[in-house]
């Protein structure tokens, strides 16, 4: 059972821990917000990695046959998201919100544009597959309850490092002053585009060298 906990939990860590278009967000909201905003963010995306890790263990064939089936539109879309959200973040002048009370719904702002944006890349799962695979870590004879420990073990894994990641952000924020706010907001929404661009430039390639 240990090996089995500590496989799920280098697996959730492992989907999670590519400091992508959604690392770059979650680190840009706990400078600029606060550290509750950046723990919304990253529920946003672990809850789109727990949907994904789910329907992987559960061995729903149809799904990753759609997936592999329809790649580059899929990925397309993704990439356009990103690329809107970040021109958006890029835009978004967050000093102009510094002296206004945040309500509540913000956090699940938050957190639902963070899901929007994860679930657009449902390659993930593919990922999962091929973790399983040299983890050896989901089998055709496990029962519910092995299924069900299965996902509860990644999603600790994940949300192991998304805490730490938003704790250490968090650690230094203090040291940015108001400009620095801004600077991080338009960095960010700049990394979002290129990664966005980047991503679809070498997807559309890949192709050829194969």
């Amino acid at each position: 059972m240990i090996s089995f906990f500590v496989k799920g939990l280098i697996i959730g860590i492992i989907v999670s821990a590519p400091i992508g278009p959604i690392g770059l967000l979650c680190a840009q909201r706990t400078l600029s917000k606060g550290r509750a905003h950046g723990y919304a963010t990253a529920i946003g995306a672990t809850l789109s990695d727990l949907f994904y890790a789910v329907i992987a263990v559960c061995g729903m064939s149809f799904v990753v046959d759609f997936i592999k089936d329809h790649q580059f539109g899929l990925r397309l879309a993704g990439c356009a998201a990103i690329f809107l959200y970040g021109l958006y973040t890029y835009i978004n002048n967050p000093v102009n919100k510094l002296n206004k009370i945040q309500p509540t719904k913000d956090y699940i702002q938050d957190c639902l544009s963070s899901f929007g944006l994860t679930i657009t890349n449902p390659l993930v799962i593919l990922l999962f597959i091929a973790l399983f695979a040299k983890f050896n870590y989901v089998k055709d004879s496990f029962t519910l309850t092995n299924n069900i420990l299965a996902v509860l073990f990644i999603l600790i894994g994940a949300a192991l490092w998304w805490m730490l990641l938003v704790n250490i952000i968090s650690y230094f924020r203090g040291r940015f002053n108001i400009r620095g706010m801004g600077v991080i907001n338009r960095g960010t929404g700049i990394s979002l585009m290129v990664l966005s661009i980047g991503a679809f430039l070498f997807w559309a390639i890949e192709p050829y060298f194969h």
